[in-house]
């Protein structure tokens, strides 16, 4: 009767995440589908392959959030207590530069990036990304145990990333920004907010609470800061970008095989993500927390949810989302009235980021902290705003060509300012909600989306030259 019981309440729990996540998908299912009904007419093999998609979406990421809230948060939030605990500064900030460097390398946002970075090599991204965040993993230890403001830190990073922005590569200023935002994905963020409460859980001052947030907020500047740095040593390859492939399905079978194929891939890249978090929490508990058996069990089934969530999230995002964005954003901007796009980003915008799982990870552990205070309903609609409004200022920057630094240092500049009027808390909240707000979904639709979109503008510009010349 027992074993029923419990049967009966884990799929209760993977019933309710699921409907979650369905509520949150829906929207942007919606508007798509409209648009190759409507505005972007599309083969039906295409918009199929968006709908499974979809619906694996639905299903990984409410398996994903389960396994989040039994397995990533107590992890995270035990090593941070066991390291703290330790009292020994050197350690804690080595084992937090380890895990940082590890769980970036392998966050399947940051490779998604890598892999589409024309000009310079995955490798070379790859370990200068994790170097990043895993120095400023020990950057946010340092200042939860010795409780620094984190305004001051922003303004002082950030005032070196413009600085250094001003003097590099132009090719590498935007890749800069964008894998500040993709390494704070679904993988990273769970570990990352709930580690941050552990730490500060020693601390018993007013102020502990706040000091847990503002770790996604830190981590995102490594990124930045490490790939500016680069451009001042390394030189580009002179790499092309390989545009999105439009699959061509004959059946049913090949529809099959083409969700069946990736597969493998991502239960690999899933495996290798896991493995740093799983690994270090193992020595963890040998070594200092000898946890009971039931609690172990609990966490590694929660590890077994989280990966076949992603796995199957993953696989539907890239397969049925990626070709889809990129189709929609070429086609849209290749219309004569091409400034539709803008709009219709803004909308996209707007619903998909209540589909990243990792805002509500964000979500839940803003609630909890602050007893309801914070509701999570209201941190959703106003990232949902903001991210709208990003989405449409970068669609103009598509069709305007205007450089991106003059969008990024108004909107930076603005932020920080109003930390000076807003409660401590907020600030650190903001500053995260813009890591956690680029994830999978934004990477694997939006960035494909304005690539398509850039590549028709491109198209046209030559068309134009090409029929001047004939004239």
């Amino acid at each position: 009767m027992f074993k029923s019981d419990r049967f009966h309440t884990t799929r209760s729990a993977v019933a309710d995440k699921v409907k979650e996540s369905a509520i949150s998908v829906l929207p942007i299912v919606l508007i798509v589908t409209l648009l190759c009904l409507c505005i972007a007419p599309t083969k039906p093999e295409l918009l199929l392959c968006f709908l499974i998609g979809a619906l694996m979406i639905v299903l990984g990421m409410g398996l994903f959030s389960l396994g989040a809230e039994q397995s990533m948060t107590p992890i995270g939030n035990k090593i941070g207590t066991a390291l703290t605990k330790t009292k020994n500064l050197p350690l804690i900030l080595g084992v937090s530069f380890l895990l940082g460097f590890a769980i970036t390398i392998a966050e399947p946002d940051l490779q998604v990036l890598a892999e589409t970075v024309p000009h310079i090599k995955s490798i070379v991204l790859l370990v200068t990304v994790g170097v990043g965040v895993g120095f400023f993993m020990s950057v946010c230890m340092l200042r939860i145990i010795t409780g620094a403001r984190l305004r001051w830190l922003l303004i002082g990073f950030y005032a070196l990333v413009f600085a250094l922005a001003a003097f590099s590569d132009r090719d590498f200023l935007s890749i800069a920004f964008d894998s500040g935002g993709v390494t704070t994905g679904p993988m990273t963020v769970p570990f990352i907010l709930a580690m941050g409460v552990g730490v500060s859980n020693i601390r018993s001052d007013k102020r502990a609470e706040a000091d847990s947030f503002g770790l996604v907020a830190l981590c995102s500047i490594g990124p930045i800061l490490a790939v500016l740095i680069l451009s001042l040593i390394f030189r580009p390859d002179g790499g092309s970008y390989t545009p999105v492939v439009i699959p061509e399905i004959g059946d049913s079978a090949a529809l099959w095989q083409l969700f069946f194929v990736a597969f493998p891939t991502y239960f690999k890249e899933i495996a290798v993500s896991l493995l740093p978090i799983a690994a270090f929490f193992a020595v963890f508990d040998l070594v200092s927390l000898h946890l009971e058996r039931k609690q172990l069990i609990r966490i590694g089934v929660g590890l077994a949810y989280t990966y076949l969530g992603l796995v199957i999230f993953l696989t539907g995002v890239n397969v049925g989302f990626m070709p889809a964005g990129n189709y929609l954003g070429s086609v849209i901007a290749g219309l004569s009235c091409n400034w539709i796009i803008i709009p219709i980003g803004m909308l996209i915008g707007y619903f998909i980021v209540m589909a990243e799982p990792a805002v509500y990870v964000l979500m839940r552990q803003v609630e909890e902290l602050t007893d309801g205070a914070i509701p999570g309903s209201a941190m959703k609609h106003s990232l949902s705003i903001g991210v709208a409004v990003s989405v449409g200022l970068a669609m103009i920057r598509v069709l305007t060509g205007i450089s991106i630094f003059y969008l990024l240092v108004p909107g930076y500049a603005v932020a920080i300012a109003l930390s000076f009027f807003v409660p401590k808390l907020f600030t650190a909240i903001a500053f995260d909600s813009g890591g956690v707000a680029s994830g999978p979904m934004a990477t694997t639709f939006l960035l494909p989306f304005a690539m398509g979109a850039e590549a028709a503008q491109m198209q046209g510009q030559v068309a134009a030259l090409k029929k001047f010349s004939d004239d």
